[in-house]
C-alpha cells in the first residue's frame, strides 16, 4: 500500500521467489505509472508485478484471505491501522506485517505529540503489540520499522 515511485517495490522484488508476484495499491495513478517504469527499466518481467489503482481500503476487502506472504503497509497514517487490520486478515500463517514510518518522525515515543498522525500511528503501535495473532518487533531504523509475524 502505498507504490511511491516503485523503489521499495524494486527491493520487494529482489528478495521474493522468481514466481512471487507483487501486487502493489495507490489512489495516484502517476505513482503506478512511475513504477510501472521503474520495474521495466530493472528488467522485472510484467507477470510479477500487479498495480492495482485505488484507495487501499477500498480495494484490500476484495483481496484473498491468507494468500499473502508479506504486506507492506506505508501510506496515511489516519488509514494505517485500518490497512493493518485488512493486512493481517490477509496474511498466511508465518507472514509478515511491515509498517513504514511506525515511529512518525520520531514523535511516537512523545505522549506531548498529540497530532493526528502521531496519535494514528502510536494507536496503530499498541494494537499490533496487542494482538494474539501476531509476533510484533519494532526496528527503530528510519522512521520507525514496526514487523508482526503472523501466527
Amino acid at each position: 500500500m502505498g507504490t511511491g515511485t516503485g523503489v521499495s517495490g524494486l527491493w520487494l522484488l529482489e528478495g521474493m521467489a522468481d514466481d512471487g508476484v507483487l501486487t502493489t495499491i495507490d489512489v495516484e495513478v502517476e505513482h503506478q505509472r512511475a513504477a510501472k517504469e521503474a520495474f521495466a527499466a530493472a528488467g522485472v518481467r510484467s507477470t510479477r508485478t500487479r498495480t492495482i489503482s485505488g484507495r487501499a481500503l477500498d480495494v484490500l476487502p476484495r483481496l484473498a484471505d491468507g494468500a499473502y506472504d508479506l504486506v507492506l503497509v506505508d501510506g496515511d497514517p489516519a488509514e494505517a491501522a485500518d490497512c493493518a487490520d485488512q493486512a493481517i486478515r490477509m496474511l498466511r500463517t508465518g507472514g509478515v506485517l511491515v509498517v513504514n514510518e511506525a515511529l512518525w518522525h520520531d514523535r511516537v515515543a512523545d505522549p506531548a505529540r498529540r497530532d493526528e498522525d502521531t496519535v494514528a500511528m502510536r494507536e496503530l503501535g499498541r494494537r499490533v503489540r496487542d494482538d494474539e495473532r501476531l509476533l510484533p518487533a519494532l526496528l527503530p531504523v528510519g522512521g520507525g520499522l514496526l514487523t508482526a509475524v503472523r501466527r
